[in-house]
């Protein structure tokens, strides 16, 4: 590797619930695109890690696909609740303990909602908890060893935010 190995309380969980992943250093990067190219991966194996505010203490993350969005309505549904909102960056650091752009559901202590297009692909990547490193690993050992839930609840990027 090109860079000594991190440590994040996201890859301690991972190795804490002794599934199999690997680490993947990309560098910097500026797009889902940019993103999925320096992992070596195709841009729907990509887990956008979005933080979801459904009440004023609660928090769902919600991973979708690089190449999709979030589909609110779709997620309103699936979680039962009226009205959701999306914090700003402080606020999603404080619900995470991770940083934009590091933000996993791995050792946050927030459940997860993964899209089931994610589950289509054997392996996925999803931030590590630290700047430029990815975990990649089975969706369904993620699915299977943390608190999360599948659902339908992306959206085509060609949908625009219509789906709001």
């Amino acid at each position: 590797m090109s860079a000594e190995e991190p440590s994040s309380p996201a890859i301690d969980a991972a190795e804490a619930a002794g599934i199999g992943y690997r680490l993947v250093h990309h560098g910097h990067v500026t797009s889902a695109d940019e993103a999925a190219q320096k992992r070596g991966i195709g841009i729907g194996q990509l887990a956008k890690t979005l933080v979801v505010r459904v009440d004023e203490d609660r928090y769902v993350l919600v991973l979708v696909p690089g190449d999709a969005g979030m589909d609110y309505k779709k997620l309103r549904s699936h979680l039962g609740v009226r009205r959701l909102s999306m914090p700003d960056p402080d606020e999603a650091f404080r619900a995470t303990g991770y940083r934009r752009g590091t933000i996993t559901p791995l050792g946050s202590g927030r459940p997860a909602i993964l899209d089931t297009r994610l589950l289509s692909h054997a392996e996925i990547s999803l931030g590590a908890g630290v700047p430029e490193w990815a975990i990649h690993l089975d969706p369904a050992d993620l699915v299977e060893a943390f608190d999360v839930t599948v659902g339908d609840v992306a959206r085509d990027a060609a949908e625009g935010d219509a789906a709001r």
